[in-house]
């Protein structure tokens, strides 16, 4: 579990607002709930393997309740609550905070927060193109480009049709899946004995790493259809890929037949995104749900979503120089030389934050030197002097802390457009619009 502090929230504050504009943009909106979720919810979403992994408990009324590990199934709850009143297709948007108790490794915490994105209501991969553009937006946005992340992207569809073509028995494809889904994580030599585990044939194993290996949909294509299976699955694949072309984010994309998201609800497109050299843990991942729903009583709605999280990401970003130095904003701080000029302070401070500055005052008795450093630590723009000569002639003075410079100003004429004074700052005009 994290603390935050300020300095930490500001990084946080940042991160957040570049989700919530890339989203925005693309037309999502933005819905919340409770942190607290009925434990079922889980265990129909996962099966009763996920209690271990859940902070869960009896609530005062005997309900057994946890801290939600993910957002999906509060949001299939809320689409059912509202049955057909919702108008389709929907594209939503959180920004939650889950915990799930598991092994700590790095970019894997008890406690993280999530950008989901879901569309519901589009069978067509449309709404995959328009799920991966927003999240590359984002990426953008952080100062991250097609050198520094891949999406790979396959189908779960293309993969049972290949175990089918290959005659692996439909048992074995829940862990056959499983095993796929460790390739790059595990060697081929332990993936190898974990498919011989799995009672799939030699010849099968090797035609199907075979086929892992491949990077155009020609192979899958022509095996199926050889096989007489259904070809659905290519030619969706070949038709996002064509979206993203007209999208102008082909380049962040690449096919990669090993993906195939380890969770069963899964139902066509799916995808994960990774920084280039394979350092870090997946950036974000997701993919179609068609069925999903349609287990809360929601009925069957087409749908696709992806969840972004925000360790990987952060620790991506500061080893690339790409985190910001955030400092608290304060364009004017205040210092009253003496008691005697406090309540002129608290009235111009008060004018200058209803005009929308951020300001900040000595709250607290200090020797100007003291106080001048104190606005220094802060990173004033500009420090207002009330002094008591000054005060007596209706003059402020301004002191730039960079260049000592000061200058002595009628408070009128300041407070009619305080922002004049910080437009030769670096950072430019600080005023409200």
């Amino acid at each position: 579990m994290r603390d935050f502090y300020p300095d930490q929230m500001r990084t946080r504050n940042w991160l957040f607002s570049r989700w919530r504009e890339s989203a925005s943009r693309y037309g999502f909106e933005e819905y919340s709930s409770s942190v607290v979720e009925q434990e079922e919810l889980f265990v129909l979403k996962s099966g009763e393997e996920i209690v271990s992994q859940l902070f869960n408990f009896t609530d005062k009324g005997g309900r057994r309740v946890a801290l939600r590990p993910e957002m999906t199934p509060t949001f299939a709850r809320m689409i059912a609550a509202k049955g057909g009143a919702l108008a389709k297709p929907l594209k939503w948007f959180s920004i939650a905070q889950c915990f799930r108790y598991e092994r700590m490794s790095k970019g894997r915490k008890r406690e993280h927060y999530q950008w989901n994105l879901d569309v519901v209501g589009v069978p067509e991969v449309t709404a995959e193109a328009e799920l991966l553009a927003v999240a590359l937006d984002a990426l953008e946005g952080l100062g991250l480009s097609a050198k520094d992340v891949v999406v790979r992207i396959s189908h779960r569809g293309l993969m049972g049709a290949v175990l089918e073509g290959l005659d692996i028995p439909q048992e074995s494809w829940t862990g056959v899946l499983g095993v796929i889904d460790k390739r790059g994580k595990e060697s081929d030599e332990t993936l190898w004995k974990l498919m011989k585990a799995q009672d799939v044939p030699e010849p099968a194993i090797r035609d199907l790493f075979s086929m892992l290996d491949a990077k155009t949909f020609d192979p899958f294509y022509e095996l199926l259809e050889a096989r007489g299976l259904s070809t659905a699955s290519v030619e969706e694949l070949r038709t996002l890929f064509g979206y993203l072309e007209a999208y102008g984010i082909r380049d962040y994309c690449e096919f990669s037949p090993s993906i195939v998201r380890g969770l069963p609800y899964y139902t066509g497109i799916v995808f994960e995104c990774f920084d280039r050299e394979g350092k870090f843990r997946a950036v974000f991942g997701g993919g179609r749900y068609d069925n999903l729903l349609e287990l809360f009583g929601a009925g069957p709605l087409p749908s696709a979503g992806l969840g972004f999280g925000d360790v990987v990401i952060q620790e991506i970003l500061l080893e690339k120089g790409l985190l910001p130095g955030l400092s608290r904003r304060i364009d004017f701080f205040l210092v009253p030389f003496s008691e005697e000029e406090r309540v002129a302070a608290f009235r111009t401070v008060q004018r200058l934050r209803k005009q929308g500055f951020y300001s900040d005052l000595m709250l607290n008795p200090k020797k100007l030197k003291g106080a001048l450093r104190e606005g220094a630590r802060l990173r004033a723009k500009r420090v207002v002097l009330l002094l008591p000569d000054e005060l007596k002639q209706d003059l402020l003075v301004l002191r730039d802390l960079e260049s000592g410079q000061e200058e002595r100003i009628p408070q009128e004429r300041f407070l009619a457009d305080p922002g004049h004074f910080l437009q030769d700052d670096s950072d430019g005009p600080s005023r409200k619009t």
